[in-house]
């Protein structure tokens, strides 16, 4: 009969009872095996959580860009030279249909001119007011959100209708609600507008933006009559296919400076440039915590290393015993390499279902939706295996090189 060890017979050990006598070691040491398991959940939950993080804000972040007009360009004037004439050269409604007609795919635009007010408030006060001419495809270039009634058309355009639109701000402000604004009168520039929608940005822009909280909108061929000229302040343009808002906004620029003085210089801005920024800062931010995740694993191997070594040097009689009976060095060092992923892939799945959870959990208490990329879950997995290997091998190799003889002497 062959010689037994823990109650098992032992000339040979296969893989699966190579993971049996693994499994009755990690009980028969339970504290010690949970303390060093309890280093890779942390490290595995926190590379899940990581990730999602910079997943999430990623996503934010394109969001709320992608929501002021990711397909917007903004052309206006910045000077002349200072070698030029003292004179400005403005943007004209006339640059606008010129750019329409010489640049191809663009489908929206609208010119701006700004005005400046003050309207009466409840309470007998007055509050300024910023009042933006614009065209009936503005809702469309500048993305936005109609929360009550409409926006004016091109009929209020041609007609010169006096009709306004205001910030959902405004409308709480001086009428209580959105609904209670439609169809109110509000008095600008001394005139009676009546009041057609309700709008606001679909994303919060911070005042980064040339709308503000209490800004009225109203039909550019109205604003024009409270101004002395038919310059403009900016003009927007909006695209089809974000992909061809660089090239665009080249012809833009090239039309208008085909129009004005050599002097003159125009910018035309997009959002591209500010998303590929942003799309780079959020990996980078994601690499960094990435890598300090990872750190926090390797620190839990070196914990699985030294847990290992204690065990060798526990247990060297027992090696000594299996080797007497036949194990080979190879069998040795896969009995503590198995007993090594065991801990590392133990903490690594319970990790794994912690960090998973804590996104998942959210969708319960909020309306938000927290992205858990697959990915995530696979580099954990591998993470976990390989630092169970790698720090496995220096007690698994220290176990397989131990003379037999000088092992059972051993007390």
């Amino acid at each position: 009969m062959a010689p037994a060890i823990n109650g098992r017979p032992y000339p040979r050990l296969v893989l699966g009872e190579t993971i049996s006598v693994a499994l009755e070691t990690v009980r028969s040491h339970k504290t010690r095996f949970m303390l060093t398991a309890l280093g890779m959940v942390i490290g595995t939950a926190s590379l899940i959580l990581v990730v999602t993080i910079g997943l999430t804000g990623k996503e934010y972040i394109l969001r709320q860009i992608q929501g002021i007009g990711a397909n917007m360009m903004v052309a206006y004037y910045q000077g002349g030279s200072i070698y030029g004439s003292s004179s400005s050269d403005f943007l004209t409604l006339e640059d606008m249909d010129a750019v329409r007609r010489q640049v191809p795919g663009i489908i929206s635009s609208s010119p701006m001119l700004e005005l400046h007010d003050r309207i009466a408030i409840p309470g007998g006060k007055e509050r300024d007011v910023l009042i933006l001419g614009v065209s009936s495809q503005y809702q469309w270039v500048r993305n936005l959100e109609i929360l009550a009634g409409r926006f004016f058309d091109e009929n209020d355009i041609r007609a010169r209708s006096k009709v306004a639109i205001i910030t959902f701000n405004l409308a709480n402000r001086i009428f209580g609600s959105p609904d209670a604004a439609i169809g109110r009168e509000i008095k600008l520039e001394g005139l009676p507008f009546i009041i057609v929608g309700v709008f606001r940005e679909r994303v919060d822009t911070f005042g980064q933006s040339e709308i503000s909280e209490e800004t009225i909108l109203i039909p550019h061929t109205v604003a024009r009559f409270f101004t002395s000229t038919d310059a403009v302040k900016q003009l927007f343009f909006s695209v089809a296919d974000s992909r061809e808002v660089p090239r665009a906004t080249e012809q833009v620029r090239t039309v208008l400076k085909s129009r004005h003085r050599s002097e003159s210089v125009y910018k035309v801005d997009n959002l591209t440039q500010l998303l590929t920024v942003a799309s780079k800062t959020a990996n980078a931010l994601t690499t960094t915590l990435l890598f300090i995740s990872i750190l926090t694993l390797l620190v839990s191997g070196v914990g699985i290393m030294n847990i290992m070594l204690a065990s060798v040097t526990a247990r060297i009689r027992e090696i000594g015993v299996r080797k007497s009976v036949g194990a080979t060095n190879s069998e040795i060092r896969a009995q503590f390499l198995t007993e090594a992923m065991l801990i590392s892939l133990s903490g690594g799945v319970l990790g794994i279902l912690i960090g998973l959870a804590l996104p998942f959990s959210l969708r319960f208490l909020t309306d938000y939706r927290v992205p858990v990329s697959g990915w995530s879950v696979i580099i954990a997995v591998l993470v976990s295996s390989l630092v169970g290997i790698l720090f496995g091998t220096v007690p698994a190799a220290r176990a397989a090189r131990l003379d037999p003889v000088e092992s059972l002497r051993y007390e």
